[in-house]
């Protein structure tokens, strides 16, 4: 099999995710890019961030192209050095010949995106974007879905642990018994924000991540708030990309990292 080029990559995670429907704030797309994209891709390693050990990995593995979910590029740099994990991994990148396109809020914003995956893998049914973008309303950040039936507040903690692969969570603690769980509103990665809209849909139950204290305490009474962390809502972008790559190129060399971690421990 002849190696797709490297733009034939590009273009199959953009016409699923489209870089027009990333957040203004955003940086999605080439963070170090190739003099040409028509050059050959060797192998594609897929992240939710980059890093020295991730290029590292991509090295090992012969992949001369690393997407990720994170831009490993997002404020402005006065110098580039080795002493921070980023540049260092950008420094990495230069010297072997690898190349790095990250895919951030445009795969959250993505019809079948980040939040969308996660309702999926809850088991969520009639999933609906929870804030949609003015310009295409089938775009946008957040779901919101039902199991078509109540599950108690134990049972749906067990769900949400299983399905995001952690053993802890922080839920608001309201002193108030929540009878059942159907309705569910989720966003992935930092989704705070989306409370209230969570509760104006009428869910039952929110999940995300980097919960603010003052809205546990603003919300926790109206709405069942889980926080995961913001990894664990995030980790399965690489089964995303892999499922977008592989679709259209079947026998190409796609790496799910390894060598990545959770930069959170919890004790």
């Amino acid at each position: 099999m002849t190696e797709p080029s490297i733009i034939e990559i590009i273009e199959c995670i953009e016409a699923f995710a489209p870089r027009s429907i990333q957040e203004k704030w955003d940086n999605t797309g080439w963070q170090l890019r190739p003099a040409s994209e028509l050059n050959s891709c060797t192998g594609v390693m897929l992240c939710l961030d980059v890093t020295p050990e991730v290029v590292d990995e991509a090295v090992s593995e012969g992949c001369n192209l690393i997407v990720s979910h994170h831009p490993l590029l997002f404020h402005g740099l006065k110098q580039i050095s080795p002493d921070r994990p980023n540049q260092l991994a950008l420094l990495r990148a230069i010297t072997h010949g690898i190349y790095i396109y990250s895919s951030h809020t445009a795969l959250d914003n993505a019809p079948e995106g980040v939040s969308h995956q996660l309702g999926k893998m809850l088991g969520l049914m009639d999933i609906q974007v929870l804030s949609p973008r003015q310009t295409d309303p089938s775009t946008g950040l957040g779901v919101i879905g039902d199991f078509h039936y109540a599950l108690s507040e134990d049972d749906f903690l067990k769900r949400v642990k299983e399905v995001y692969q952690t053993e802890s969570l922080r839920v608001s603690d309201s002193g108030r018994s929540w009878r059942g769980v159907q309705n569910v509103a989720l966003c992935s990665g930092s989704g705070g924000e989306f409370i209230p809209d969570a509760i104006a849909a009428g869910a039952d139950a929110y999940i995300t991540s980097d919960t603010r204290y003052h809205d546990f305490v603003d919300f926790g009474r109206d709405i069942l708030i889980v926080d995961t962390g913001h990894f664990e809502s995030e980790i399965c972008t690489k089964s995303i990309f892999s499922a977008i790559v592989s679709e259209k190129f079947p026998n190409f060399a796609v790496r799910q990292s390894r060598a990545e971690h959770n930069p959170v421990r919890y004790v």
